[in-house]
């Protein structure tokens, strides 16, 4: 043994010979209540491995000998909530939505139950703020630019049935042509001008005068002559300058080419069972919706 290592301190302890610019670790053992403490909580650990889920398997963890369950737990307390909400619930599940906002009471609750389904069902494709995406054809909800109509009746029948989906029977239905088909690409370009002359924007006024024709001819039976719409089809008011998949000469190109088929699910418990929306639900989420400010 070294001459470093046969150092020893006042209780009796050398040093672990290990050296760091002549500083010295002194080879002190543990305290006892420390050593005693640490297997301690190796005891614990097991005996909580025993009795509680924790080891992950294949498909789930081990349940643990007393059989407790996170999951049931939050089940229990939504189940307690739900009981406590059950009157409120079954009056929002049956009421008139256009007297919704009659009931002070009966309003708070279904804005705010609303919100929260909306938020779990609704934002991944209008968005957190309910604002849309438009280069994906995904509705700004906040604008009074309604599809199918922005009554309250209309967006409670929306949710309920969804649109061009093959789950509801009484999904909202419409499909434009693929116009690439139908005409030469120097007559959609004159079309897309007059869609952009007739909802304000910058446009070639020559283009858009020989598309006002073709429009009158191709569109207008489905968008009217002045091309404002029509909420029975859902056909969009294209004067307003409000797109659903882009305003530019671009997209609207690539819309009357293509053509368009947005797709949305029914969210009714009936279409969609153990993951759809009840009546009551259904009501909620229509009447936040409508009262975000864009409801007709």
């Amino acid at each position: 043994m070294s001459s470093e290592q046969e150092k020893t301190n006042e209780h009796g302890y050398g040093t672990t010979g290990h050296s760091w610019d002549g500083i010295e670790e002194w080879n002190n053992p543990l305290p006892r209540w420390w050593v005693w403490t640490f297997y301690i909580t190796i005891l614990w650990g097991i005996a909580y491995t025993i009795a509680y889920p924790a080891w992950p398997m294949i498909s789930s963890a081990t349940s643990g000998m007393l059989g407790y369950s996170t999951r049931a737990e939050v089940a229990a307390d939504i189940a307690a909530v739900n009981e406590r909400n059950a009157g409120i619930t079954e009056r929002l599940a049956s009421a008139d939505l256009a007297s919704v906002a009659d009931d002070a009471d009966l309003m708070s609750f279904a804005r705010n139950a609303g919100a929260a389904v909306f938020r779990a069902n609704c934002s991944q494709c209008h968005g957190a703020g309910a604002a849309g995406v438009q280069a994906s054809g995904y509705p700004n909800l906040l604008d009074d630019d309604w599809l199918w109509g922005g009554g309250i009746e209309d967006i409670a029948w929306t949710i309920r049935n969804g649109i061009r989906n093959e789950q509801s029977p009484d999904a909202h239905w419409s499909e434009m042509p693929a116009f690439g088909e139908l005409l030469a690409e120097d007559e959609i370009l004159q079309v897309a001008n007059h869609v952009r002359a007739i909802s304000g924007q910058e446009h070639d006024a020559g283009l858009a005068e020989a598309g006002a024709v073709l429009f009158d001819e191709q569109c207008s039976a489905c968008h009217g002559v002045e091309g404002m719409g029509d909420q029975g089809i859902g056909a969009p008011n294209l004067s307003d300058a409000i797109w659903l998949y882009g305003g530019s000469t671009e997209a609207i190109v690539e819309t009357i080419t293509h053509s368009r088929f947005g797709v949305m699910p029914a969210w009714a418990e009936e279409y969609r069972p153990g993951q759809g929306l009840t009546d009551a639900e259904i009501n909620a989420v229509a009447t936040y919706v409508h009262q975000l400010g864009g409801g007709q």
